[in-house]
């Protein structure tokens, strides 16, 4: 069993920054897979960036690649988004979540643990 708790949400002004993290509870954090999904009102929940048990493969979406950056740090159970240059069409809750494998994946389907959400609002 895998608990998230993210946290670094808030109002920020267009081109602003915020740095999410994701903190995780329980013993095989290190070799899970981590991602962020996000999901703004009225739509859908979309992809947002994945990284690997070792952070060797990290995926973005397209609507995201070069402004946001995942890392994370396995000696502090701890996943995060970097994310600059942010823009009012990436206001949304942002979701973190787990699976139960080493590899990256962009789909929500194959992600078995969720946080509760941060929320990001992105002013113009």
């Amino acid at each position: 069993q895998v608990k998230l708790v993210e946290s670094g949400g808030g109002l920020v002004q267009a081109g602003g920054s915020l740095r999410l993290s994701c903190a995780a509870s329980g013993r095989t954090f290190s070799t899970n897979a981590m991602a962020w999904f996000r999901q703004a009102p009225g739509k859908e929940r979309e992809f947002v960036s994945a990284i690997s048990w070792n952070g060797g493969n990290i995926f973005y979406a397209d609507a995201v690649k070069g402004r946001f950056t995942v890392s994370r740090d396995n000696a502090k159970n701890t996943v995060y988004l970097q994310m600059n240059s942010l823009k009012p069409e990436d206001t949304a809750v942002y979701y973190c979540a787990a699976r139960p494998s080493m590899l990256a994946a962009i789909s929500h389907a194959q992600y078995a643990y969720w946080g509760q959400g941060t929320q990001v609002t992105v002013s113009s």
